[in-house]
């Protein structure tokens, strides 16, 4: 299942920078994930400070 990103995001891009397929945006409250891009490596959850990529 795809990452999606909780509301624990402090909207730092750490995320982003690392993911290798671009699927992660900068939304309104949150960065978001395209579930239909995201290919499940777990590069985001790996760098976030806290913890917010959660897999769905």
């Amino acid at each position: 299942m795809a990452y999606k990103i909780t509301d624990a995001c402090i909207k730092c891009g750490a995320c982003a920078a690392e993911c290798p397929v671009e699927a992660i945006s900068e939304g309104d409250e949150t960065y978001v994930i395209d579930a239909d891009k995201c290919i499940e490596c777990g590069a985001c959850a790996g760098v976030c400070p806290v913890e917010a990529p959660q897999q769905a």
